[in-house]
């Protein structure tokens, strides 16, 4: 398994060092392709030596290798959380077929999440492919394993969810954005593949940790009652608590309903 977790932390890094160029070409509806990797101050290549994830900055000292202007260390910090959150996927979910859907998810959580909190947008460009993506990177794992009711469970998670937030988006169109209601139909396509517990642990987290940053921005003068807060990332991170640790809390919260003696 340390094979495993190895190789898995290196393709993190490789993906994450994308995720950056992502994150700061597709809001601008610029290419993924060319021009290549370059200083957003100077637009000077960036050299291969300098490119590779993390290494490269600390390489640099934080700073363009010509203009000498600093790097934003958001860089390697999106590499390194990448390769960790790879790891930690891999670790819950193990060599399953399951596994190349739930990494691809990663890859895309972690996009949007510093997307929408640099311009306060889920792009379509990222969100809508994706469920194409998923859905046929979890078609393996009915054929495999003849998961058809797993898969029909995922599918009904999506449509559950993706109305839920439709609602609320029409009734509180303030607080809920269009792009958190097509977000939310991609996480209950693969938090319904894990169950229904899954599923509402992942929206209630979403919420409460949405709630808790809205307050403690509230709390240190970051925001007021009218600010508009992204909520694609507490929708991710509320995701991730309950690809974790759902069935655990599902199980608690049931268990806590339960009459003593039941």
């Amino acid at each position: 398994m340390t094979a495993l977790y190895l190789a898995t932390a290196v393709l993190g890094l490789l993906v994450g060092s994308f995720l950056n160029v992502v994150i700061h070409r597709v809001p601008r509806g610029e290419s993924l392709v060319r021009p290549g990797s370059r200083c957003p101050r100077c637009e000077t290549p960036i050299a291969a030596r300098h490119n590779v994830p993390v290494l490269g900055w600390l390489m640099l000292h934080g700073r363009c290798h010509h203009c000498h202007e600093p790097i934003s260390v958001r860089y390697p910090l999106v590499e390194a959380v990448t390769a960790m959150l790879f790891v930690a996927v891999t670790a819950r979910l193990g060599l399953t077929p399951e596994l190349p859907a739930y990494l691809y998810l990663t890859a895309v959580a972690v996009a949007l999440a510093v997307i929408d909190l640099d311009v306060k947008r889920l792009p379509n460009t990222i969100v809508l492919p994706s469920y194409v993506v998923g859905a046929a990177l979890l078609a393996p794992a009915v054929i495999i394993d003849g998961a058809w009711g797993t898969a029909v469970r995922g599918l009904l998670a999506m449509t559950v969810l993706f109305g839920i937030y439709f609602a609320l988006a029409l009734v509180y169109p303030g607080g809920m954005g269009f792009g958190d209601v097509k977000l939310a139909g991609l996480l209950g396509l693969y938090l319904g593949w894990m169950s229904w517990g899954t599923v509402w642990v992942g929206t209630l987290a979403g919420f409460i940790i949405g709630s808790l940053a809205g307050l403690t921005l509230m709390a240190v003068g970051r925001a007021g009652r009218r600010t508009a807060i992204p909520f694609g990332p507490a929708m991710l991170a509320g995701a991730f608590v309950a690809i974790f640790l759902g069935g655990p809390l599902a199980s608690w919260y049931v268990a806590l309903l339960a009459p003593p003696g039941a």
